[in-house]
């Protein structure tokens, strides 16, 4: 059977885009149509894989913005056909738009956030961004409903994912959790060296937008002072976050696989006040037997448990402080915080998709 794989845009490091690397490790021939493509910008494995563009990828300034092509995204989407027999589609938004002769098999992030939660999701973008989208936006919610329709089978990331599948389009989808990113190669090595320094920090993983939260972290160890917060993590808000930190926060960024190892194992508990509709950091802090703190809201719930982790309710510097004063006084087992991860391994996702696959196809031919 033909296979390709489709994904938003291949412009920056996150949970998605390992994702797209775990199908193409289990579909190694399959083509990944996406609508830009930075190779600075993303994980440097995608160099040597078949990447087909959108013609939007033609101008430079997307391919490193590529928030300020959104209101042009969905043309630039939907003149994109892809001939195969079975399309993987990676997406949150965008990449099911695409045109195919083939199965389309939705594998769903999210439905569009930049339509529907643009407030959360674009935060202080520019302007004319924001202009653009609400001029737009009745012709782009028909878009996104059409481009849905044409979806053979979903699947959802999260239970929080699958119910705005229902209540978004009407459609059921089953729930296969990403994997984490350990035991898809050697990325469990764990550096020498920390760059996070002395073991006892607590650890912010992130991408640096404004849904994230970040910001209220930071602030929380202002009245933290006897301990150190560490952030791995780029994005739009990096700069103004360390223009405000206090001197106990420590910002990292451009690791290797094996440095943010390295970090995890040598973290008190990992903190994240961020809207998820996944929550794929706490899985890879367990993976090192390392509790999490975490918004009680969204993918978190699928992901941490009262046994590997504590919740905070509100996205606030207060509630982080007071859930960080009473971690203190707690105790896990690091040993039920590992099992936890077994749960999302590459091997565990990899099963659970291609059955998913041959009842969608009927059993299809050559998978």
């Amino acid at each position: 059977m033909q296979i390709a794989i489709a994904h938003d845009y291949l412009t920056q490091r996150g949970g998605a885009e390992r994702v797209v690397l775990m199908l193409s490790r289990m579909f190694p021939d399959a083509p990944i149509y996406t609508s830009l493509y930075d190779p600075d910008g993303t994980y440097p494995e995608f160099a040597e894989l078949d990447i087909r563009t959108s013609h939007l990828n033609r101008v430079p300034f997307f391919r490193k913005h590529h928030r300020a092509a959104l209101p042009l995204l969905p043309f630039a989407i939907s003149s994109m056909k892809i001939d195969a027999e079975l399309v993987i589609v990676s997406s949150s938004g965008w990449a099911h738009g695409m045109r195919t002769r083939g199965i389309k098999l939705a594998y769903t992030y999210a439905p569009a956030r930049w339509l529907y939660e643009g407030d959360r999701y674009l935060g202080d973008s520019t302007r004319w961004i924001r202009l653009g989208l609400n001029i737009l936006r009745p012709a782009l919610i028909w878009w996104d409903r059409r481009a849905h329709r044409t979806v053979d089978k979903h699947i959802a990331i999260s239970s929080l994912t699958r119910d705005k599948l229902k209540s978004q389009y009407g459609v059921e989808a089953p729930i296969l959790g990403a994997p984490h990113r350990y035991g898809l190669d050697d990325s469990r090595k764990i550096s020498e060296h920390n760059p996070a320094g002395p073991r006892g920090y607590f650890l912010t993983v992130s991408r640096l937008l404004p849904y994230k939260n970040v910001d209220v972290i930071v602030d929380a160890f202002r009245y933290l002072t006897n301990e150190r917060l560490v952030i791995v993590g780029s994005g739009p808000e990096s700069e103004r976050l360390k223009e405000t930190a206090p001197d106990n926060v420590k910002f990292l960024e451009n690791l290797l696989d094996s440095e943010v190892s390295a970090c995890y194992s040598g973290a008190k508990a990992l903190i994240a006040a961020s809207y998820e509709d996944f929550g794929l950091t706490p899985l890879e802090a367990a993976v090192f037997g390392v509790p999490s703190i975490v918004l009680r809201e969204g993918g978190f719930l699928d992901t941490v448990s009262t046994r590997s982790g504590l919740f905070f309710d509100e996205p606030t510097s207060d509630s982080v402080r007071t859930a960080v004063e009473r971690f203190d006084a707690m105790q896990f087992d690091p040993e039920e915080i590992e099992s936890l991860a077994s749960r999302f391994t590459a091997d565990a996702f990899s099963a659970r998709l291609m059955a998913i696959i041959h009842e969608t196809t009927r059993g299809g031919n050559s998978i």
